[in-house]
């Protein structure tokens, strides 16, 4: 499970933003929906004020967000995009509202958007940088390198609108790079996916095996019967975690010496994996 209980009665999200899988997307006008995703196996829900709701309900849904994270809950908020008339009420809304995880900025095509948006909120509440266009895709280095910049995420669906380019692999493959190329840039941590729409769990399957293929670490979601495969896909399998922990015992056994030019690289995706097994839970396959 990706979560614990508090005294608040709340769950809390146990694996850290940083290296988080599954990040549930949860319309903000839907307040019964909080709480199920809370209880859900996303590693981190976001609360939608943005695309999800129409301009004329913006004040309720930012009421909606502030109420309920008053009340003990904690969540991500996607607020509206920097050209917007709504992202200086969205941020002067959410300021200091305990239980805001962090904010993820819609339509980002620029660090200073980044920046300014991290600075009106507190200078401490990170921002996930949400790259929907070729524009913010061609800006993703600098992006990446923008103060408060937290990690970066791939608004998929409209950089499609944006671009005219098809949901193939192959046609998302330059944008998904740009994206992973830049946090490494950056100093981040690996950039989240877009979502898959619709409830097939094999294209969802195959669609996050895509993800990690291409060096993403994490992936939105809009349904909370999907985190449990992503998290599943993303995740370090049990025969990975079986060759990490041989790999650690001969070397340890070895002395920590470095034999060929191959066991740096080696030693490197061993820890790496020894990591995300113990945050994840993941144990070796027999």
């Amino acid at each position: 499970m990706s979560s614990s209980v508090t005294s608040t009665g709340r769950p809390t999200r146990k694996v850290s933003p940083d290296i988080a899988r599954s990040w549930l997307l949860v319309n903000a006008m839907k307040t019964e929906l909080f709480d199920d995703a809370a209880a859900s196996r996303a590693d981190a829900i976001i609360l939608d004020i943005e695309d999800a709701v129409d301009p004329s309900h913006k004040d309720e849904a930012r009421d909606n967000v502030r109420g309920w994270l008053e009340a003990g809950g904690q969540a991500w908020v996607r607020i509206n995009d920097a050209t917007s008339p709504f992202w200086a009420d969205d941020l002067a809304g959410l300021r200091g509202t305990p239980g805001l995880l962090g904010v993820m900025l819609a339509k980002t095509e620029s660090a200073d958007q980044v920046t300014e948006s991290y600075h009106r909120m507190d200078g401490k509440t990170p921002v996930i940088a949400l790259v929907e266009s070729a524009v913010g895709i061609e800006e993703a280095n600098n992006i990446a390198k923008g103060q408060g910049c937290f990690r970066l995420a791939f608004g998929s669906g409209d950089f499609r609108r944006d671009t005219g380019m098809a949901a193939t692999p192959e046609a998302m493959a330059y944008p998904r790079a740009k994206l992973v190329v830049a946090s490494r840039v950056g100093g981040l941590p690996g950039p989240i996916d877009g979502p898959t729409v619709g409830s097939n769990h094999p294209i969802l399957r195959e669609q996050s095996a895509i993800t990690v293929t291409m060096g993403m670490t994490g992936k939105l979601c809009l349904a909370t019967d999907q985190t449990a495969i992503i998290n599943e896909v993303i995740s370090p399998t049990p025969s990975d975690v079986a060759w990490a922990t041989d790999f650690m015992n001969d070397f340890e056994a070895n002395g920590r010496v470095i034999r060929d030019g191959s066991d740096l690289p080696r030693l490197g995706r061993a820890e790496k994996i020894m990591k995300l097994a113990t945050a994840f839970g993941v144990t070796p396959a027999l």
